[in-house]
């Protein structure tokens, strides 16, 4: 007789109240993220690790990850919860408002040729790499007189690691301008991967934007687009207060246009549909 089992999916391993509010809390609490309203996808993205690794209950899960001091746990967990989903150009009026508007701006009023540059939550390093783009497109030959390095963190290593690599399938690249795939890519194994005049201006580094900032001077931009969406108000008032704090006077702060600074009392000045400017 055939196995009538044969290729089905193993039944989830459910949250009792108890074990979904513990892990809601603690990922809350270390990383703002809020799952409160997420409890089929966790059961659903953890329950094949979880079983393939020989734990059968969230209890058991929640031990694990209380005893785990590398970190290893964590990150893991917020790489399956998490969608690190990112592409080149996205929401590209950001970067026509930094060519046409930001850095003719920064071109005249800019003393000392630094930019500083924030990629809060970069993802897979597309949003920094196209920034650094639009940047080299814009000065041309006078680039080399400039300092535009690119801070790009975000809390998943996996989307780090390949951040750093720099290489994209084809088809993840689609949306960028066709003179841009010669000017700023070189061929790789199975797609195209990042110049290396490019890469070497972004930084990647793992952050928490939970912990307190700490840098050696303020931005004169910040991105975190499609970032706040994992934040309840409390948490996103609390977060947008400290990249105000460390913008520098007139510095621009761009969310993506699926999020509003409305209601969280933000001293932002609207300039254009999500990018707000802290006023001199």
């Amino acid at each position: 007789m055939a196995d009538t089992n044969a290729g089905l999916k193993p039944h989830l391993i459910k949250l009792t109240d108890d074990e979904f509010n513990t892990l809601t809390s603690f990922v809350k609490g270390r990383y703002g993220i809020d799952l409160t309203q997420k409890r089929t996808l966790i059961e659903g993205r953890l329950t094949h690790d979880l079983r393939s690794r020989g734990i059968n209950s969230f209890q058991e899960y929640l031990k694990v990850l209380n005893n785990d001091t590398s970190g290893t746990e964590i990150t893991n967990l917020l790489n399956r919860l998490t969608t690190n989903l990112s592409y080149f150009m996205r929401e590209n009026e950001h970067f026509d408002f930094m060519t046409k508007t930001i850095l003719p701006e920064w071109e005249r009023t800019k003393k000392v040729k630094d930019l500083r540059i924030w990629s809060a939550g970069c993802s897979a390093g597309q949003e920094a790499y196209t920034t650094q783009m639009v940047i080299h497109d814009y000065f041309g030959p006078k680039k080399s007189a400039w300092d535009t390095t690119i801070l790009a963190t975000d809390i998943s290593m996996k989307a780090l690691n390949k951040a750093r690599e720099g290489i994209y399938a084809l088809d993840d690249i689609k949306d960028i301008p066709t003179v841009w795939k010669s000017k700023y890519f070189v061929q790789a194994p199975n797609g195209l991967q990042v110049c290396d005049k490019i890469r070497k201006e972004v930084v990647f580094r793992t952050f928490n934007l939970m912990d307190s900032f700490s840098f050696k001077k303020p931005f004169d931009l910040i991105f975190c687009r499609n970032v706040m969406i994992y934040f309840d108000v409390a948490t996103k008032k609390e977060l947008v207060k400290k990249f105000y704090d460390w913008l520098a006077p007139g510095g621009y702060f761009f969310i993506s246009h699926s999020e509003s600074l409305n209601g969280l009392g933000s001293q932002f000045k609207y300039v254009h549909p999500a990018i707000y400017q802290k006023q001199v």
